[in-house]
């Protein structure tokens, strides 16, 4: 989510330390196995999120086959959070009433619920954080049987200074609430790739961790962060994943190719599918890209090989990443205007210079391999082809 210039209410940075208290690094929790999938609520409905509109998310999912493609997560970003009770526990604001039975529904329609918090005593959005709060928000969050848990460190930084040590003992404080909590809970982080934060993730207990600043529903913005992901292909892998933001597809800011292009490149890094659009008002195509189970397979696969890059035509990058069959898929990304791209098998090496069959992710078509593949890109477009050695 963006974040929101704040002072802290009734906060004062000489009441705080001069940093929080050291950490043990936090046990991996064993989840996330693949990167995970679901719908986060920031992108389409921002601080305009309720319960209503999280219901009929769900109601969503489970009806347009979603769910059933592996979309299981349904994430509350900020502005959920009310005021905290007597006893300190925080509470829902009027939008959204009874977590517990919000969360009830959402399971009933076999899919998991997440919320959003964060480190400081505010919230990027100026709502009640967990600051001081860790253990007993972790109680809460479990006993309302919340199941992901997107952190973000914006407000904390109106109490500490801005440390890869002060951000990585906070990130660890929660990640250890949420183990003693006793509940499975997918632990998200985001503060947009400071400090090289895909070397020390892992040590807070978190599954994935945001690598980029908020992502905007624009060519721009989404090519620049998701091609970023390429450097970082070493961090990256199964329970731990780099995470370059949600996807923009259906929010109306790009084209048809150019939707198709994210969730190719985000299936081909792999990196989490979290939808951010309007799940109820879906266009064809826009459920074309988000439910085509041949690309979801390649984000899915079981072995999390990163992509990388092979080569490059012009303006055409040209991706492979290693599949766990022994397959390898390849993807044709024009990040330029109209062309042709023209591809020799035998550039993938002695395995795949004569392959046994090969196959169009977004026509699903086989393709001749008897023959070089051709394929004619519009401006922004991508081909991606699994080829069997």
């Amino acid at each position: 989510m963006a974040a929101v210039a704040l002072s802290v209410a009734g906060a004062s940075q000489a009441s705080e330390a001069s940093e929080p208290a050291a950490v043990g690094p936090v046990a991996a929790n064993g989840l996330a196995a693949t990167p995970p999938m679901g719908w986060n609520s920031w992108n389409h409905f921002a601080g305009r999120i309720t319960a209503a509109d999280v219901r009929a998310m769900a109601d969503a999912m489970a009806a347009n086959g979603m769910r059933d493609a592996g979309y299981v997560y349904v994430n509350i970003d900020d502005t959920w959070e009310g005021k905290r009770n007597a006893a300190g526990d925080i509470e829902t604001n009027d939008k959204f009433g009874d977590m517990k039975a919000l969360a009830d529904y959402v399971h009933a329609r076999g899919m998991k619920l997440g919320l959003y918090s964060s480190p400081g005593a505010t919230t990027c959005a100026g709502f009640v954080g967990s600051h001081g709060h860790e253990d007993q928000d972790a109680r809460r969050f479990a006993a309302w049987g919340v199941d992901y848990l997107k952190y973000d460190y914006c407000g904390a930084r109106d109490l500490y200074p801005v440390t890869q040590r002060n951000q990585e003992m906070l990130f660890r404080k929660m990640g250890d609430a949420l183990r003693k909590a006793g509940r499975p809970v997918v632990y998200s982080l985001s503060q947009s790739g400071d400090f090289d934060i895909w070397r020390w993730g892992p040590q807070t207990g978190a599954n994935l961790w945001r690598t980029t600043p908020d992502i905007s529903d624009t060519w721009e913005s989404m090519s620049q962060r998701g091609f970023r992901q390429l450097d970082l292909s070493a961090w990256s892998g199964p329970g731990h994943w780099s995470d370059p933001d949600m996807l923009e597809i259906g929010n109306g800011g790009m084209t048809a190719d150019e939707y198709r292009t994210q969730m190719s490149l985000w299936s081909l890094l792999p990196a989490p599918l979290l939808a951010g659009n309007d799940l109820r008002t879906m266009d064809a195509a826009t459920k074309d890209i988000l439910l085509n189970r041949e690309v979801i397979a390649v984000d899915q696969d079981p072995a999390g090989h990163p992509a990388r890059r092979l080569e490059r035509q012009g303006d055409v990058e040209v991706l492979v990443r290693d599949m766990a069959d022994g397959s390898i898929v390849v993807g044709f990304f024009n990040r330029g205007e109209s062309t042709t791209v023209r591809w020799s098998w035998h550039k993938l090496g002695d395995r795949f210079a004569h392959p046994t069959g090969a196959r169009d992710l977004w026509h699903h078509a086989a393709i001749d391999t008897q023959r070089p593949f051709e394929a004619t890109l519009p401006r922004h477009a991508v081909a991606m082809v699994r080829i069997a050695p």
